[in-house]
């Protein structure tokens, strides 16, 4: 998928991997639920979905002072917020699903962040151009530069532009590298995408293993049915 002419690298999320749930709960609480809400997601559905005690949740998950049946609000200031960003950051609820790649673009979003000391905050991305967000995940990642090419006319950049030319990809020099390897990171950008995907629509993995059971069950009703017909016209012949 692309999106603005972006080649999307595809996500591969597993909504009833509890494991990945929890993992990825984890980091949006740590790296992301300070500035970002869930606001349509609360702390006790959350426990119920991914397998979590209320004490459990208080204790890793809850770092403000609310209620366990409260919705997943963020502390920060608005008016703060858009003094600090530009902008104040958007409710993140229902990310995965506004976008046309769906959870793709999470994903490649996540992964995508590079060094850029012409923007506010010396940050760019390249899935996201001009985005106000600084990489919150950069020490986890490390600081990525990009990499270019010439753009000839009329060609689309396949990962972005970057002073005039395409990105090719990215390199981490070894003074800014990360304290992940990339294919740690990767779950880190797959975790985090899983549980957006989730708080987009928390009911998915149980209608998705519900309809498994309504298929079976009307292919067991259409034999019925069948063998039911076949009888009756046998005594009406």
């Amino acid at each position: 998928m692309a999106s603005g002419g972006v080649q999307m690298e595809s996500a591969q999320i597993d909504l009833n991997d509890k494991g990945a749930l929890q993992r990825g709960a984890a980091l949006y609480m740590n790296y992301c639920s300070s500035c970002h809400s869930l606001t349509f997601l609360r702390y006790s559905r959350m426990a119920e979905d991914l397998g979590l005690t209320e004490e459990q949740v208080r204790q890793n998950l809850m770092f403000q002072n609310a209620n366990f049946g409260d919705p997943m609000n963020t502390g920060l200031d608005p008016v703060q917020a858009a003094a600090w960003f530009g902008k104040a950051p958007p409710d993140l609820s229902l990310i995965a699903r506004r976008k046309a790649e769906g959870p793709d673009w999470v994903y490649n979003y996540l992964k995508s962040f590079y060094i850029d000391e012409s923007r506010p905050m010396g940050w760019n991305n390249s899935v996201f151009p001009g985005a106000s967000m600084p990489n919150v995940l950069w020490h986890l990642q490390g600081s990525q530069h990009p990499l270019t090419e010439a753009k000839h006319e009329g060609h689309v950049c396949a990962k972005g532009e970057y002073k005039g030319g395409c990105i090719t990809g990215f390199s981490i020099p070894d003074h800014k590298k990360g304290s992940m390897s990339p294919e740690q990171f990767d779950r880190v950008a797959r975790d985090i995408t899983t549980f957006l995907a989730y708080a987009g629509e928390p009911a998915a993995a149980k209608r998705e293993a519900m309809g498994v059971w309504v298929v079976l069950f009307l292919a067991f009703f259409t034999l019925l049915a069948y063998f039911l017909k076949k009888e009756y016209w046998r005594d009406v012949h």
